[in-house]
């Protein structure tokens, strides 16, 4: 497998699904819907958690009522457990309009006063969620590059690395602006958990990589290539395995589970090809440019 070859194809493929979604999220923003579909925790809103009494919910009429009502046709509906309650995220709601959809809720389900919990969430509290988020990833990829530069002993390794990591950022980030996924502290832990997942595959390409090195003395096309080809079977096999894990939480898990997991699965399969097609490539070049300069 000749990855140095065909590396402008491989990044070529990153590109263009990057641009999809940048395409998707301005779009979305120019239709009103904003760029991403955000979750209270970032925009501030209000919360309805319903108690159903046995009674069984269908989310299309959840959403019927909601655009009927209040004309509102992106709101987050969750069922708790295994249909005790349910809770629905939507913008801001005035007095009369929490009291002309809960009517009209009672009235479907036949619900009283008592069975709904209604509160505001603040957007103070969403904007510090901003800045908290972007930190957190922020502090990560600082600490992932100097890790992998120390260790390595190359900035340039490092860089490519980091550079890996930000084009698996970017794919997850494109799918949640595609497909609307809400976007919610989830989020964090799922860019970070991606990110995690995507340098130790990285670590371990180039570890071999660096171990053939000591053999042959300089970076080039055969080398990395050999690296890459020794590691692959590893590297599949061991996405393969927690795909799996993950797609089984997303098909038998609840609904704020399968938020979480299917953007995980997402990143598994963008940062296994990042650690195989890109963050060698990357690496080739960087040194490729140090070559020529010297």
């Amino acid at each position: 497998m000749n990855v140095i070859k065909n590396r402008y194809i491989y990044i070529a493929i990153s590109v263009i699904i990057i641009a999809i979604g940048f395409g998707f999220m301005f779009y979305n923003n120019s239709q009103g819907k904003g760029l991403f579909n955000y979750d209270i925790q970032f925009t501030g809103g209000t919360s309805i958690e319903i108690s159903l009494n046995g009674k069984q919910v269908n989310n299309d009429d959840i959403n019927n009522i909601l655009k009927e009502t209040i004309n509102i046709d992106n709101a987050q509906i969750q069922v708790v457990g295994s249909g005790e309650s349910v809770i629905i995220k939507t913008r801001l709601l005035s007095q009369e309009e929490r009291k002309a959809l809960t009517d009209a809720i009672s009235k479907k389900y036949g619900l009283t006063d008592s069975d709904y919990s209604i509160r505001d969430i603040s957007a103070t509290i969403s904007n510090e969620m901003k800045k908290t988020s972007f930190l957190a990833i922020l502090v990560s990829c600082i600490a992932m590059l100097l890790y992998v530069s120390f260790r390595f002993k190359n900035l340039k390794t490092g860089a490519s690395a980091i550079i890996a990591l930000l084009h698996d950022s970017l794919i997850v980030i494109s799918f949640y602006a595609i497909f609307r996924i809400p976007l919610n502290d989830a989020f964090i832990a799922a860019i970070l958990t991606v990110l995690g997942y995507s340098i130790n595959a990285t670590i371990v390409i180039f570890d071999r990589i660096r171990e053939n090195k000591g053999r042959a003395g300089k970076i080039d096309e055969n080398l990395i290539n050999k690296g890459i080809n020794q590691s692959l079977r590893r590297s599949i096999f061991t996405s393969l395995t927690t795909f799996f894990t993950i797609i089984s939480l997303y098909i038998f898990g609840v609904e704020s589970v399968k938020i979480f997991a299917l953007p995980i699965a997402i990143g598994i399969i963008c940062g296994t090809y990042s650690s195989i097609l890109i963050a060698g490539p990357i690496w080739y070049m960087l040194n490729n440019i140090k070559q020529k300069n010297s």
